[in-house]
Formats: structure tokens, sequence, C-alpha cells
């Protein structure tokens, strides 16, 4: 049975991924399942004002477990196994640690997250498929999608 590593952001987007994944159980394909968010590393403004980089990796790690309550619902809703990861930091840089720590043996993610962050999880795909040492698989996001 594969494990698959699902990157997510919290974007419609990205729960593309999670519905191709899904359309390949219909399919078939024996799967479990790693949904993950990778928060960004606090910046030096966040770190003065909090006082307390314990609090900020609580923040963090509350954010990340928000954002990756869809996915894992959508997996676990078709009785799937799925199991979920939050990290801060570089996200291709986490996720291929998460994708080793997990034993995962592929990953299917979004190729564009949504608003803001639409520029980097697309930078984040590319280098996902650089660094991976599983295939990575790409769901497309319409050009005319509206981001989140």
């Amino acid at each position: 049975m594969l494990k698959i590593l699902i990157p997510v952001d919290g974007s419609s987007h990205a729960l593309r991924a999670v519905h191709h994944a899904l359309q390949l159980v219909g399919a078939g394909l024996k799967a479990r399942f790693v949904v993950a968010n990778v928060q960004e590393a606090a910046n030096l403004y966040e770190l003065v004002v909090a006082h307390d980089p314990a609090v900020l990796q609580q923040v963090s790690e509350a954010a990340g477990r928000d954002l990756v309550r869809p996915a894992v619902a959508l997996l676990s809703a078709a009785g799937l196994q799925v199991e979920s990861a939050v990290a801060s930091g570089d996200p291709a840089h986490r996720l291929a640690e998460i994708l080793e720590a997990h034993g995962c043996d592929a990953v299917i993610m979004s190729t564009r997250g949504g608003g803001l962050r639409s520029a980097v999880l697309g930078s984040v795909s590319q280098d996902m498929v650089q660094r991976s040492p599983v295939p990575v698989t790409l769901v497309k996001v319409p050009e005319d999608a509206t981001p989140d």
C-alpha cells in the first residue's frame, strides 16, 4: 500500500490535490496519506513583539493543524488512513523532511495555493519536483480559477 504525502495550505486550490487522490483511490489505488502543512518561520518583527519564541511556535502549530483539518476530514470521510504533520520553516525543505520521516512513496500537490501565497506554493511545487526522491504528481489549477 502506497503512502502519499499531500501538502496543503488551507486553500481550495490545495484541496484539488486531495480530490485527485480520492479519484485515484476510487479507481482502485490502495493508499494511505500524510497531509502536511508548513508554516513560514517567524520573522524578526514577530520575534521581537512576541517576546517568547515558544508562544510563536504554539501559534504556528495551531494554525497548521487548522489548515490540514479540511483535507484530513475529506480523506477520513472516505474511510482512508490519514495522518497529519505540521512544521515550520522553509516549505520545500521541511516537506522533504516530512516525506522521509513518514516513509512516503509519492507526493500529490497543487501547482499553486490561493491568494497571496499562490506564487509561493507554485515555487514550492517546483522545488518539490527537484528535491523529492519519490514521484511528485502536480495537480494543475486552471488559469481562470479564482484565488482564495
